[in-house]
């Protein structure tokens, strides 16, 4: 499967995360390539705790470079299942590759928040249309 097929399976919220469904109940979570490339440099990554609980639109991570700050949000509710301890370690694996590195993985309880998620075409269009990161 090429890149571009993967970003066709990808959800996003307009907070600019990522999602990527591994099974009924359980999703990847990372930030967009849009997301990083207005942060630039990563430095910095504070994940979530492993087994917390977390609402959707809540933050429960910190992505910090030469820039600036940006809070990471949930984009379901749910328990944190893992961490991807690597990216402490290499905060630039994002930069590089932003779709290719996963920040948590969510065992999320409400199938019906997926819904609120976009497609790729969707969140591009979001993007277009303002010039920010929220």
């Amino acid at each position: 499967m090429n890149r571009d097929d993967i970003r066709k399976l990808l959800k996003f919220t307009r907070t600019h995360e990522w999602v990527l469904l591994k099974s009924d109940n359980i999703a990847v979570v990372g930030i967009s390539d849009h997301a990083q490339s207005v942060l630039g440099d990563i430095v910095f990554i504070s994940l979530p705790e492993v087994g917390s609980s977390v609402s959707s639109s809540q933050d429960c991570a910190v992505v910090e470079s030469v820039k600036s700050a940006s809070d990471v949000y949930a984009p379901l509710s749910g328990k944190i299942r893992a961490i991807n301890t690597a990216l402490t370690n290499d905060t630039q694996e994002i930069n590089r590759s932003a779709y290719d590195n996963w920040l948590f993985e969510i065992e999320f309880s409400n199938p019906e928040e997926l819904n609120n998620l976009l497609s790729i075409e969707e969140y591009e269009y979001f993007v277009k249309s303002t010039d920010y990161v929220d």
